[in-house]
C-alpha cells in the first residue's frame, strides 16, 4: 500500500497543475474588460454602434479591443470602375457605423492635405475629415478614434515638409489629438483621435509605423509600440489573401502581449491590361469576414480595416469585445 502513495501522490499533483495552468491561460484573456456598471449579459443591448466604446473599461489597452476599420477611408471616387473607390460611405458615416480606425491619404499640395487614392483626387480635404472626426468625439466623447496618416501621390508646390503641414492642422485643435506613442489604454484617448503615424518626424509623434512593408505580412517593434501588420494589396489570388487575414485573425486572438494588429482585409486584383480591380477582393473576402465572425463571436481580433464597409459587418467585429 505503501509503494502506491508516491505515484498517486505524484498523480495528484499532475493533475492539479494542469488544472491550474489551464485555468491560468483562460484567464490570460477572456474579452476586454467591461464598466463596472454594466451588466455583461446585457452589455451588447447597453450601446449603439455610435457609442459602443462607452461600455469597456478605460484600463483597457487598445491591443485587447477588436476594432472596425477602413482602408482608403476617404476614397469615395473614382473615373473608371473598379479602380479607385475603396468606400461607400462617408467618414461621418463610417464613424456613426462603428469604425474606429481610418486610413487616410493625403497629398501634400500648396502647403494643405488633399485626400487622394494614387492619382485620384477624392473631393475631399484633410479639414473635412477632421471636421468629421471632431463632430463625432464631441456629440461621442465616450469614443476615440485610431487615425493613419500617410503621404499620397506626388507633392506639389510646397514651401515646408508634411511633418510641418500635419502639425499646421494638429494646432487648429490641440484638445482633440493624442500624439503618444505607445500602444494607449482606452481611458487615456477618449474624445481623441491617436496618431498612427506613416510618414516621417523629426520627433516622437504618435504610434511609429514608418517601417511599414510593403505587400506582405510583416512585424514593427518600437521601443514604445509593438505592431503586427497583414497588408498584402496586390493580389494574386484571393484564396491566399483570405488566408493571410484568417491566420492574422486567429493570431491576435491567441496572443496575450500588448501587441497591436491591424490586419487588412483589403487589396486589389490586376485583371486585363493591369487595370486594378478592387471589387474582385471586396466581394470574394467581405463575405468571409461575414462568415468568421458570425463563427467567432467571442475574443481579441485587432483593428480590421475594410473595403467598403457597412453597419452589418461592423456589428460583428464590435460584438467580439462583448
Amino acid at each position: 500500500m505503501k509503494k502506491l502513495q508516491l505515484p498517486l501522490f505524484v498523480a495528484l499533483v499532475l493533475t492539479f497543475s494542469a488544472c491550474k495552468k489551464e485555468q491560468q491561460e483562460t484567464e490570460k484573456f477572456s474579452g476586454p474588460k467591461l464598466k463596472e456598471n454594466v451588466n455583461p449579459n446585457a452589455a451588447l443591448s447597453s450601446f449603439s454602434l455610435n457609442n459602443w466604446m462607452s461600455v469597456l473599461a478605460d484600463q483597457n489597452s487598445i491591443a485587447t479591443i477588436s476594432i472596425p476599420g477602413t482602408h482608403d477611408s476617404g476614397a469615395t471616387i473614382e473615373p473608371v470602375s473598379g479602380t479607385a473607390k475603396c468606400q461607400n460611405l462617408s467618414i461621418a458615416d463610417q464613424l456613426n457605423a462603428g469604425v474606429r480606425y481610418l486610413d487616410i491619404r493625403c497629398r501634400h499640395i500648396d502647403n494643405a492635405f488633399a485626400i487622394h487614392h494614387g492619382a485620384i483626387y477624392q473631393n475631399l480635404n484633410f479639414n473635412d475629415v477632421l471636421n468629421a472626426c471632431i463632430n463625432f468625439l464631441n456629440s461621442h466623447p465616450s469614443e476615440a478614434i485610431i487615425m493613419s496618416v500617410k503621404e499620397e501621390h506626388t507633392p506639389s508646390n510646397n514651401t515646408r515638409s508634411f511633418e510641418q503641414t500635419f502639425d499646421s492642422y494638429v494646432q487648429q485643435n490641440p484638445g482633440k489629438w493624442d500624439l503618444g506613442n505607445n500602444v494607449p489604454t482606452l481611458g487615456s484617448i477618449r474624445g481623441k483621435i491617436r496618431l498612427l503615424r506613416r510618414f516621417g518626424a523629426s520627433s516622437p509623434k504618435g504610434i511609429d509605423a514608418t517601417a511599414w512593408a510593403d505587400n506582405t505580412t510583416f512585424d514593427i517593434n518600437n521601443a514604445a509600440a509593438n505592431l503586427r501588420v497583414q497588408d498584402f494589396y496586390n493580389v494574386n489570388d484571393v484564396n491566399t489573401k483570405w488566408t493571410r487575414i484568417e491566420t492574422l485573425l486567429n493570431e491576435a486572438k491567441n496572443d496575450t502581449s500588448n501587441k497591436l494588429y491591424l490586419n487588412y482585409a483589403s487589396g486589389y486584383k490586376a485583371g486585363i491590361f493591369s487595370i486594378p480591380s478592387i471589387t474582385t477582393v471586396s466581394n470574394s473576402v467581405n463575405p468571409k469576414i461575414t462568415t468568421f465572425f458570425t463563427n467567432n463571436t467571442h475574443g481579441k481580433f485587432g483593428i480590421i480595416p475594410l473595403d467598403f464597409v457597412d453597419s452589418g459587418r461592423s456589428q460583428l467585429i464590435v460584438n467580439t469585445n462583448f
